[in-house]
């Protein structure tokens, strides 16, 4: 949940900088094209490796679930950011130019008017995303935290020689995913209603 609260925010932050139109912002806007092309080019689990071994090795003391949640956050962020600009450049422009002309600043126009707008839309696919990333919590395994349901039933597996326990671990993704898909259905229906 919590690395969802930051790919939320932070992805919103790039989708942002990548529509500036700003010349000042061109830099930014340059950094953060480079930055979605790199993490949706480069394997998740890839990213867990390098930055769950590759901090380590630098002498820094973090937790590894923490290294874990921080490349799973840089990944996501960058997929979670095209969902974004796709929703922004979903709205019409009228939309915005209308919130101008009634008296808003550009800054309102997007806040009240665009961004409630591209949210409504890209809901879905966000919510496709997130149950991508429970999925995928199960790669910060491969940098030794045990604590993941998947690395337990792992454990378990090995010392019994039975593989319930990774049925039990696939029934709690599944406990996990599945509302999450119910949720999802019903927000299309709402929608389509």
């Amino acid at each position: 949940m919590i690395v969802e609260a930051f790919v939320l925010v932070f992805g919103l932050g790039v989708a942002l900088l990548r529509l500036s139109k700003t010349p000042a912002t061109f830099p930014l806007r340059v950094l953060s094209t480079i930055y979605t092309d790199v993490f949706r080019g480069v394997p998740v689990i890839l990213v867990v490796y390098l930055i769950g071994f590759g901090v380590p090795a630098l002498d820094i003391d973090v937790d590894r679930v923490v290294l874990g949640g921080i490349a799973l956050t840089l990944c996501y962020t960058a997929y979670v950011a095209e969902v974004y600009r796709a929703g922004l450049r979903s709205v019409h422009p009228t939309q915005r130019e209308s919130g101008l002309a009634v008296g808003l600043s550009e800054r309102q126009a997007l806040r009240h008017i665009v961004l409630p707008q591209a949210v409504r839309n890209v809901g879905p696919p966000l919510l496709n995303d997130f149950i991508s990333l429970q999925k995928d919590v199960a790669l910060i395994a491969v940098i030794g935290v045990t604590g993941e349901a998947f690395k337990q039933a792992q454990i378990a597996q090995a010392a019994e020689f039975n593989y319930t326990p990774l049925l039990g671990a696939a029934l709690i993704y599944l406990a996990v995913t599945v509302p999450l898909a119910r949720l999802l259905d019903w927000w299309e229906g709402r929608r389509e209603r």
